[in-house]
């Protein structure tokens, strides 16, 4: 194609270089070539395009707006080539090392064990330790490194959200002898005439909005209850008449108790579900195993479609 010109891997690490030491030594250091080299390539490229690129004195060397704009325009180039290699390169060597994924809630283990079963089957150099996460420690572990990714409700917020993995209907969780005990379903409404417990104060604060709102649909008050400080203490609070909590209906198959009573809330959104993590330790084994969580899912579904597809 007529104008166009290639550059040689050595014409671009040094032009690159220099815009940035602005200094022929330093540049000539950096990269191991001697300082002739380094003016040899730079008159070279300066020729391929047909002016200078650098502005030279006794005292000084700076890019010309020309060299200023094409090393702003090669960078991110250059960049995304070398990001573009290492992919490739771990994707050769497969990812090892170690990953810590925790759980919130009995409900989410099983969805946890099979995303850890594909992960690991993939990546076998790559251990990963499981843990059970407490209300009061979810997000100091994620911020902390102890624990990678989490799998808890969202919203989760101040962190990256994955997929949705799993959805489950929302319930109001009841003391036994409670007037709605025996109610076929409830109103969110209903919440503006009990007290709601609350979650502890270390819980995101848009999964508390979410959960247990301070306001009812129609804009009535939602007066709160007492403070649990994990769940099992929040119903057993609501056990003992202090107040209600919507939970998910999972609840019915993990904490069933017979002084508590679960009734469908009819007007609720569902709860979801799913992987988070720290936005900032978005590693390869992160990404890799938030891939698996969702491909572990996807793979459930179609097998259970296929087994109710079976006459």
């Amino acid at each position: 194609m007529e104008g166009w010109t290639v550059l040689e891997r050595v014409e671009i690490e040094v032009f690159l270089t220099l815009a940035e030491e602005l200094h022929f030594g330093r540049t000539a250091e950096r990269l191991r070539l001697s300082t002739g080299r380094v003016s040899q390539v730079v008159r070279q490229l300066e020729r391929r395009v047909g002016g200078p690129l650098f502005e030279r004195s006794s005292r000084s060397v700076r890019p010309t707006p020309v060299g200023r704009r094409l090393a702003e325009e090669l960078a991110p180039l250059v960049d995304g080539i070398t990001a573009a290699v290492h992919r490739a390169a771990r994707a050769h060597r497969g990812v090892g090392g170690e990953l810590t994924v925790a759980f919130l809630g009995e409900g989410t283990a099983p969805v946890l064990l099979r995303a850890v079963a594909l992960f690991s089957e993939r990546h076998p150099d790559c251990r990963v330790e499981v843990r059970e996460a407490q209300l009061a420690n979810t997000r100091s572990s994620l911020l902390d490194g102890s624990v990678d990714v989490l799998i808890a409700a969202f919203p989760f917020d101040g962190m990256a959200n994955g997929p949705v993995l799993m959805t489950e209907r929302r319930v109001l969780a009841v003391a036994a002898g409670h007037p709605l005990a025996g109610a076929a379903s409830v109103s969110l409404e209903v919440l503006g005439d009990h007290p709601v417990v609350q979650y502890p104060a270390v819980t995101s604060a848009a999964f508390k909005r979410d959960r247990t709102p301070d306001r009812t649909p129609s804009g009535r008050p939602v007066p709160p209850g007492p403070v649990g400080g994990s769940f099992s203490e929040m119903l057993t609070l609501v056990a003992l008449g202090r107040g209600v909590l919507p939970v998910g209906e999972l609840s019915l198959r993990y904490h069933p108790r017979p002084d508590l009573a679960y009734v469908p809330i009819e007007d609720a959104p569902p709860i979801e579900r799913g992987p988070v993590w720290r936005e900032g330790n978005t590693t390869e084994r992160v990404r890799e195993f938030v891939r698996a969580a969702g491909d572990s899912v996807a793979a459930g579904d179609s097998a259970a479609a296929a087994r109710s597809a079976t006459p």
